[in-house]
């Protein structure tokens, strides 16, 4: 696994190799993996169990070095948790996203739908469409499921066509969790 300890860092060669910070914390909706790189956060991950969250993030970027420390995530932690408490706070992080050009406009598309909003998988395909001629509801389901930036790019927010709630790669209680909050914020917000 490429997981080490910051104590370990300071004796890798200076290569030019993706350093990543990470650290976990806890969160209304569980655990809470966050990574960063020098340009932003790349990775939050949600889950019950700190290990497994490491072992899901060095799955998904094998070629990074991974350095555990909670020092250097901090800020963007505390942010997340106080959004997995109350999303009319917003998020505000500087995002460092990574995937396949298709799946980078479909996430753009789906951090414009607003807090309290959702979308169906086949409007958002419909929506992409006019770049990706090919573009079907399930290709948008895929890219929603190798989101790596939980909440920051909204995925929860992206619905069955008949407004029933779908798979969420991070367990569909907490979509469900998240689409209650945010509708409470949209109701309040419009009273």
């Amino acid at each position: 696994m490429n997981l080490i300890t910051s104590e370990a860092a300071l004796r890798l060669p200076n290569t030019a190799t993706d350093v990543l910070f990470f650290g976990v914390g806890d969160s209304a909706l569980g655990k809470v993996l966050l990574a960063r790189s020098a340009k932003g956060v790349c990775a939050i991950l949600l889950g019950g169990d700190a290990s497994e969250l490491e072992a899901d993030l060095a799955r998904r970027l094998p070629k990074a070095i991974l350095l555990a420390n909670e020092v250097m995530v901090r800020d963007d932690l505390a942010k997340v948790a106080r959004y997995a408490e109350k999303p009319s706070a917003g998020l505000d992080l500087t995002l460092d996203i990574r995937g396949t050009p298709l799946q980078r406009r479909i996430w753009q598309q789906i951090c414009a739908i607003p807090v309290g909003r959702t979308m169906s998988y086949m409007q958002l395909a419909r929506l992409i469409n006019n770049a990706y001629p090919k573009v079907a509801a399930r290709v948008v389901a895929n890219a929603c499921a190798a989101n790596p930036i939980a909440l920051a790019v909204p995925c929860h927010r992206v619905i069955r066509t008949d407004g029933e709630l779908a798979g969420y790669r991070w367990g569909i209680e907490r979509k469900r969790d998240l689409i209650e909050k945010e509708a409470r914020i949209e109701k309040e917000a419009l009273a």
